[in-house]
């Protein structure tokens, strides 16, 4: 990333010539969990009362009040629920969950009450954070099938499909593991079968399209964390280009294309070639093509940063948290699973994903500051800080994306320290030269639970960039630095309508939750959905 206990079962220096068996070798760990898991999800209407299974699970809200399915289980069970509420065993504020046992008169073997706070109509913000309780506290349960009725919930604004998509998406993000790496992995969850009770079978049909959007994102952010969650001695470039032959060779409206380093000096493409200068992993340029409209349709291009593993380079980080630099190809990861799940839907849409991917690594051959390059644009960039390598990278595969005729471009990096201090976790920085855009992938973020901010592109700040020997530099001081970085993209990305994702503080989570979120790939299939509908 910009500015700002290892696991070694492959060799800790490696060649080109070893990166056969390292792959060999990566293949044979990861394959032996698939991170997928088989739960099954239904949607039917169903009597709360009289509907068998391991666990139903229902809402009830403060001073006593209950949902709908409660209030029918309560009536059913001679006032069990109630009886529960009035001992004080459920408050019914957000967070707080009770199991009851047995209750007589109804067929479930369990009732799971979720607190979902003051009655009045929720908002998106609060019915994720029910959601969330519900799933942690529903695992718990050790149910193998549940019927949840959490949909039944008003949320002001939000219709069946989309209170369905956030119950599976919630459900399959606390559920997520990833542990393929430890000798013993955690015991998968119990829970296998997944059922949304509906009030009428008028909402089946929104609630069945919900399930398919929504494992279909689902699995896409779970593979965006997988790739994210592998270190660095794994996750290599050569990795990522392998597994984005193997995604194309899975779909059949997918195609990959790997440039090598050869073919990058062909292109002139300096300032990516300036940051692999210290790594002996060699660098890739990847791109995958889905194609789902008529080849006459301009595509959308979605530009990942791919480096899988930033120490600085010359400009060496802090060892304080540097194992986290294995996130910064989260950019990458989320280029290859939304991909991954327009292909599963098989959107009416041309989509190009273009993945830079390279190490940044100290070596006597790094690039070192002060050292100037000629871009693949023809733009000259002094190199400041060699820890501002994202955009390094990121330039020429932004000037490589424009042969595609795009209709639009959208780079996607955990760029800077800079948007983490802005913004922190809870968005990722938006930076947009058409306003349009912009307003398409705010509205898609706010939808998916994925939000994005703007922040200003403003020429003014083109001014800290200037150099006395090149073009332009790479930094331009500490003032509004995620800004600066967007304003050195959009130098390259003037021939196209073009949006910038930083990612850098909502890509991965650290401390005792440390582990990548698979963000945005949310955002980037919603927006890619409200395209494919025209909207």
């Amino acid at each position: 990333m910009d500015e700002v206990k290892s696991i070694h079962f492959a060799p800790p220096v490696a060649t080109s010539g070893s990166e056969p068996s390292r792959l060999k070798l990566a293949r044979s760990t990861l394959n032996r969990q698939v991170n997928i898991p088989k739960m099954q999800f239904h949607a039917r209407p169903t009597a709360p009362p009289t509907q068998r299974t391991a666990c139903a699970v229902v809402g009830v809200f403060e001073h006593r009040r209950t949902s709908s399915a409660a209030r029918l289980i309560n009536k059913a069970s001679s006032n069990g629920i109630a009886r529960a509420m009035r001992r004080g065993d459920m408050d019914g504020k957000v967070g707080s969950s009770l199991v009851l046992h047995d209750l007589g008169g109804i067929k479930a073997d369990r009732v799971l009450l979720v607190g979902c706070g003051a009655r009045k109509a929720m908002d998106d913000t609060r019915y994720r954070k029910v959601l969330a309780h519900a799933a942690d506290a529903l695992n718990k349960t050790g149910a193998r099938d549940a019927i949840w009725y959490l949909a039944d919930l008003e949320v002001e604004g939000r219709d069946i499909h989309w209170k369905c998509r956030q119950g599976l998406e919630t459900c399959r993000e606390r559920l997520y593991r990833f542990d393929r790496l430890k000798s013993e992995a955690t015991p998968p969850a119990r829970l296998s079968r997944f059922t949304f009770g509906l009030p009428s079978k008028d909402e089946a049909s929104d609630a069945t399209r919900a399930i398919t959007t929504g494992s279909a994102i689902s699995n896409g952010v779970d593979l965006a964390r997988d790739l994210g969650n592998l270190p660095g001695n794994v996750c290599t470039p050569t990795y990522l280009a392998e597994r984005a032959r193997e995604l194309a060779s899975a779909h059949p409206h997918l195609k990959a294309k790997v440039l090598s380093e050869s073919d990058m000096k062909r292109l002139e493409m300096n300032t990516l070639l300036s940051v692999a200068r210290g790594s002996r992993e060699p660098a890739k340029l990847i791109s995958i093509h889905y194609t789902g409209a008529p080849k006459s349709e301009p595509p959308v291009v979605l530009v990942g940063k791919g480096v899988t593993f930033d120490s600085g380079g010359i400009s060496i980080k802090p060892a304080a948290a540097m194992d986290e630099m294995k996130f910064d190809m989260c950019g990458a990861a989320s280029v290859f699973d939304t991909i991954r799940a327009l292909a599963e839907l098989e959107l009416r849409l041309n989509v190009v994903g273009i993945v830079p991917a390279t190490e940044n690594l100290p070596d006597g051959n790094a690039s070192k500051p002060g050292d100037i390059v000629t871009s693949m644009s023809g733009q000259t960039v002094e190199v400041l800080n060699t820890d501002a390598e994202g955009r390094l990278i990121l330039c020429d595969a932004l000037t490589y994306a424009a042969r595609f005729e795009p209709d639009v471009v959208i780079d996607i990096a955990t760029l800077t320290g800079a948007c983490v201090i802005a913004l922190g976790a809870h968005a990722s920085g938006l930076f947009c030269n058409d306003k349009p855009l912009g307003d398409a992938l705010l509205a898609a973020g706010e939808y998916a639970g994925d939000r994005a901010w703007p922040l200003p592109l403003w020429e003014d700040y083109q001014e800290q960039l200037k150099s006395n020997f090149a073009d332009f530099a790479n930094v331009g001081g500490r003032e509004a630095g995620a800004i600066t970085a967007a304003c050195f993209l959009a130098r390259f990305c003037k021939e196209y309508r073009w949006a910038h994702l930083d990612i850098a503080g909502a890509a991965w989570l650290g401390g005792s939750k440390k582990g990548a979120t698979g963000r945005p790939v949310k955002l980037l299939t919603q927006f890619l959905l409200d395209r494919a509908r025209g909207e």
